[in-house]
């Protein structure tokens, strides 16, 4: 079992950066891909990034080049360093879990463990 808080979002202005956090609790964090997704009022809820256990990440192409995901498995926490932040990057974004490996996460999209969210918001 494993249990996410994030933390970190807030209003920054277009081109600005912020770091997202997200503590996990729970033995099994190591074990576990961990990632982000984000949902923007009235659409749905679109993949950010994720991070296998190892270490070997992926991106969408809407965030490629801008966002960076990074774990400390010592810490519990996963990160997303989002610069060159963009009026359309707002959202609210949600730290995710699961123990099967990245490559079947990336086919499926299904994810075991969500966040609450915390909110961004990009001003022009």
């Amino acid at each position: 079992q494993v249990q996410l808080g994030e933390s970190g979002g807030g209003l920054v202005q277009a081109g600005g950066s912020l770091r997202l956090s997200c503590t996990a609790s729970g033995r099994s964090f190591s074990s576990h891909v961990m990632g982000w997704f984000r949902q923007a009022l009235g659409k749905e809820r679109e993949f950010v990034a994720a991070i296998s256990r190892w270490g070997n990440s992926t991106e969408s192409a809407a965030v490629k080049g801008r966002f960076t995901i990074s774990r400390d498995n010592a810490k519990n926490i996963v990160y997303l360093q989002m610069n060159s932040l963009k009026p359309e990057d707002t959202a609210v974004y949600y730290c995710v879990a699961d123990p099967r490996p990245l490559n079947i996460l990336i086919k499926t999209g299904k994810y075991d463990y969500w966040g609450q969210g915390t909110q961004v918001i990009v001003s022009s």
